[in-house]
């Protein structure tokens, strides 16, 4: 086990600011459901996620411009890091998603998604000291597990698709997971260069694969949602991506990886709002239960602060 870079900071960020980053990142990335779901029917899947993560790469090169800081990779270290974040991140969970919902029932594969959380947790813990497993994070992690399947229960329903379609879904997972630890396991990195490169990356090889599957054609709708799809690739992408690697480097994979159980509580609220989507006594329910295994394990002490102590 190592003990890693962000073990320091970790120790020392409050469980409200926690809370705070993880609320806040999994609002944004929640409100690009409805948002999606408003253009979806006149794009392609992989068009209108080529958009988002050009937008989402640009956005974020603009600010580095702003700040008069460079864009560029500063090292060779950095440019793998880039490249690995941007596959395990970006491109590969993008594509294995695409692949799998074809055949496989939303609400199935949001369940198998689901797992990201309880994946990370079981790596971090086997390679970070201070990231080990205790009672009260394993118990929040599958507390807020269960108020995922609760929330997503009724959409269970349908055929199971093909044995191939959940591998590929339990891919995505692992996809995920690999990134998070990836990221605590840099000794150095300043979180905003990781998003930038995180992003522009993924936006490349999505635009690459679009270009290939649909072409420019795909693109044609834009004119006619350019809101709705700013909005995706500036406040659904490049902002929590920027929040997200904060609470990887301060807080650990574990913890942050917990935005994947508050993002579907987001999502539902917001398309009641915006899309008048009913909103019942089960998501409610879901949705405190959810936030109450997200509270638990940002409230749990690390290992070594526990056996400190």
């Amino acid at each position: 086990m190592t003990e890693g870079r962000g073990a320091g900071d970790a120790t020392r960020l409050r469980p409200e600011w926690v809370l705070l980053a993880l609320l806040t990142a999994g609002f944004f990335w929640g409100l690009g459901f409805p948002l999606m779901k408003m253009v979806s029917a006149d794009f392609s899947a992989v068009a209108l996620a080529s958009l988002r993560g050009l937008l989402g790469g640009s956005t974020l090169m603009l600010w580095f411009f702003l700040m008069r800081q460079g864009i560029l990779p500063r090292s060779r270290q950095e440019t793998i890091d880039w490249l690995v974040l941007g596959a395990l991140n970006g491109w590969i969970p993008n594509v294995l998603t695409a692949f799998a919902t074809q055949s496989l029932p939303g609400g199935q594969a949001a369940m198998i998604q689901a797992c990201g959380p309880l994946i990370t947790a079981l790596m971090a813990s086997r390679m970070f000291s201070d990231e080990r497993l205790t009672p009260w994070r394993l118990a929040g992690i599958l507390i807020g597990f269960a108020g995922v399947g609760l929330l997503i229960g009724p959409r269970l329903a349908g055929s199971g698709g093909t044995p191939a379609a959940a591998l590929a879904m339990l891919g995505v997972a692992c996809c995920y997971a690999s990134g998070n630890v990836y990221v605590r396991r840099l000794p150095v990195a300043d979180p905003r260069r990781l998003a930038l490169g995180q992003q522009v990356i993924s936006g490349i090889a999505a635009t690459l694969i679009a270009m290939v599957l649909v072409g420019p054609s795909g693109y044609a709708p834009f004119t006619q949602h350019a809101a709705p799809v700013l909005a995706l690739g500036i406040l659904c992408t490049a902002v929590p991506i920027v929040i997200f690697m904060f609470i990887l480097r301060a807080a650990g994979p574990t913890k942050a990886a917990l935005t994947g159980y508050v993002m579907p509580v987001w999502a539902v609220t917001l398309s009641a709002l915006l899309l008048g989507e009913a909103i019942g006594l089960r998501e409610a329910v879901a949705g405190i239960v959810i936030l109450a295994g997200v509270w638990i394990v940002a409230r749990a002490r690390t290992a070594n602060r526990r056996s400190a102590g």
